[in-house]
């Protein structure tokens, strides 16, 4: 296995969060490059605000790259990797705690089609309510992983690792 990864973080979170730093470890392991920009700058925008100069410094981070990296989110990071895959190719999508939209912006959660993907997400999110996701998943027929948990998903990183071990070994099979 092998490739780059770009893990973006959540907002109110940094580039050291326990979901983003777990996945990232992980991803090393299994012989996985990894990067985690770090968006406290922009997130002091507020959360509209930020989105433009997140997705600005994710294309950015890609456009380094030598081949299209798998990008992983939380939350916002999870937004503004949809969005970045609108505009630059990536090798696939880990999104967790996926906002459908962020009030204020301009435009809702996508994605480029054709890309893998797998959301995951808790039943007990009161921050970015499963609604939304449930009704983008089954629009674009995209997996999706529903688990009893929150927003922060701490209850469920054991599972969630297991899910990217499952998704990174996909890609790069067919890479």
């Amino acid at each position: 296995m092998g490739g780059q990864i770009i893990l973006s973080h959540g907002s109110d979170s940094g580039p050291d969060a326990t979901k983003v730093s777990v996945l990232a470890a992980f991803a090393e392991t299994l012989g996985w490059g990894t990067q985690r920009p770090d968006y406290r700058e922009d997130d002091a925008r507020g959360h509209a605000g930020s989105v433009d100069p997140r997705l600005a410094r994710l294309t950015a981070a890609i456009d380094a790259l030598d081949r299209p990296p798998v990008l992983v989110g939380s939350s916002m990071g999870s937004f503004v990797s949809g969005l970045a895959s609108l505009q630059r190719p990536v090798a696939g999508l880990f999104l967790l705690a996926t906002p459908s939209e962020i009030p204020g912006y301009r435009q809702a959660f996508d994605l480029r089609p054709g890309v893998p993907a797998l959301l995951y997400h808790g039943w007990q999110d009161d921050i970015c309510p499963p609604e939304g996701v449930l009704a983008f998943a089954q629009r674009k027929r995209l997996p999706l992983v529903v688990v009893d948990d929150d927003h922060r998903l701490s209850a469920s990183v054991d599972h969630i690792v297991g899910q990217f071990r499952l998704f990174l070994e996909s890609v790069a099979a067919s890479a």
